[in-house]
């Protein structure tokens, strides 16, 4: 279930950074009092069964101001690897008692905000940057320490954790304390945050895992691969609505449009067909070509009848999205000739199918297989036929609680027995 992101009031976040999830379990998410020997032992014992570096981060920098060190803010940045960010963020304030999670976008690098924050230093360079805020140069160069300065902090430190990409992870730490860190306090928070790096490593290593699994099979495909589900065969018997779907006059365009622009296109209308699906609880498994096959499991939904209502929503849906890129003269193939307008057909089938692991044991893929992705395969040509974008196969249909028209039984090469085609009544779709 998608969680609705907290109000970041009164924090703010620029344009590129996301606010993801918000902790405030204040200094109850450490002892009351405790030792930078004790910390310690924690990170290298407890602390290791925390899997949410969210949480982690939260209960070491309680822990930290429980040992009596001057605390008041603190930040941990890591890079990862994700198709729509660059990396996560960490906030902590003692002010406010909240520790924020925030994915960062890739636009944040481009900016002078940037480029002019003593992390551009840390992340870029490995190099540790130490900023008093009573020294007018570092206040002139870093307009962060200058904000600050204002708000009466005395030391802002941020320093790298190593790299979990090819840019370095950095925590940062700032005091209002006279003068800043002494030297004793600052040989222990080097200390500690030494020993959390390892911690940091740990989490973005599964982090990255987590996001290509993700990024390339589908958010349950992943999730079972990085539970273990890796072995040729692996896998099990699922009842789902299969979703096949294949973008019209692919051919010609390919022929006619250069590699770069129908690779633009093939993204512009598959952000649009996927999206349609993932916004309705299905799991997109792959492209092939200009096909997309998809699956709605029955499991995923409280009743039967929602997954083929859900599946229904998304075509629908993924209609309507091409109808608006189609209209829009200055979307994202405006300097695209010649590609208007973009149709598709879309299957709907319901039946079990394999969900797991096939091909040789070298190389392997994550899939689902049976008579009911052939089906929707079969299916989806005769959207051509029958001039209608969207077509249901009965059991899908038995489910729908709409008005849907009959095409009648069809036959379906390679498949035995004919099949009841049904589409959504005029009004309900266009035709196409």
């Amino acid at each position: 279930m998608r969680v609705q992101p907290p109000d970041p009031a009164p924090r703010e976040y620029p344009p590129a950074v996301h606010l993801l999830r918000r902790s405030a379990r204040g200094s109850a998410a450490a002892p009351g009092v405790t030792t930078v020997d004790d910390i310690i032992a924690w990170l290298l014992g407890d602390a290791i069964g925390d899997n949410d570096l969210l949480t982690l981060f939260e209960s070491l920098v309680w822990r930290l101001v429980a040992a009596g060190l001057p605390l008041d803010r603190a930040s941990l940045h890591v890079g990862t690897l994700h198709p729509q960010m660059i990396g996560l963020t960490w906030n902590w304030e003692l002010a406010d008692a909240i520790c924020d999670e925030v994915r960062v976008g890739e636009a944040s690098l481009g900016t002078d905000a940037y480029r002019r924050n003593p992390l551009f230093r840390v992340i870029e360079h490995g190099e540790t940057v130490r900023a008093m805020t009573d020294d007018a140069d570092t206040v002139a160069r870093y307009p962060l320490v200058a904000a600050l300065a204002a708000q009466g902090y005395t030391e802002y430190t941020a320093s790298p954790l190593g790299g979990g990409t090819v840019f370095h992870n950095a925590a940062t730490v700032a005091t209002r304390q006279v003068g800043g860190f002494t030297p004793a306090q600052r040989a222990d928070l080097n200390r500690i945050l030494k020993v959390f790096g390892l911690h940091v490593e740990r989490h973005v290593i599964q982090r990255i895992a987590g996001n290509v699994l993700d990024t390339y099979l589908g958010a349950a495909a992943g999730a079972r691969v990085l539970g273990g589900s890796i072995r040729r065969g692996s896998g099990e018997p699922i009842h789902a609505v299969v979703w096949a779907s294949d973008l019209r006059g692919f051919t010609d365009l390919a022929d006619r449009l250069d590699g770069p622009d129908m690779i633009a296109l093939l993204n512009a209308y598959f952000e649009r067909m996927a999206g349609a699906v993932i916004d309705h609880g299905g799991e997109v498994l792959k492209f092939i070509g200009d096909g997309l096959l998809a699956v709605f499991p029955f499991g995923a939904f409280a009743v039967e009848t929602a997954a083929a209502e859900a599946s229904l929503a998304a075509a629908k849906q993924a209609i309507a999205y091409l109808d608006v890129l189609n209209a829009d003269e200055g979307g994202p193939l405006s300097g695209i000739e010649g590609w208007r307008p973009l149709r598709t057909g879309i299957a709907l089938h319901e039946g079990e199918v394999f969900f797991g692991n096939v091909g040789a044991p070298e190389r392997l893929d994550f899939t689902v297989i049976g008579r009911a992705v052939n089906v929707a395969a079969r299916v989806e040509a005769l959207t051509k036929v029958l001039g209608r974008p969207i077509l249901v196969t009965a059991p899908v249909a038995a489910r729908l609680a709409r008005p849907l028209e009959s095409f009648g039984a069809h036959d379906l090469r390679g498949v035995a027995e004919q099949v009841e085609i049904f589409a959504p009544a005029p009004g309900d779709a266009d035709r196409r």
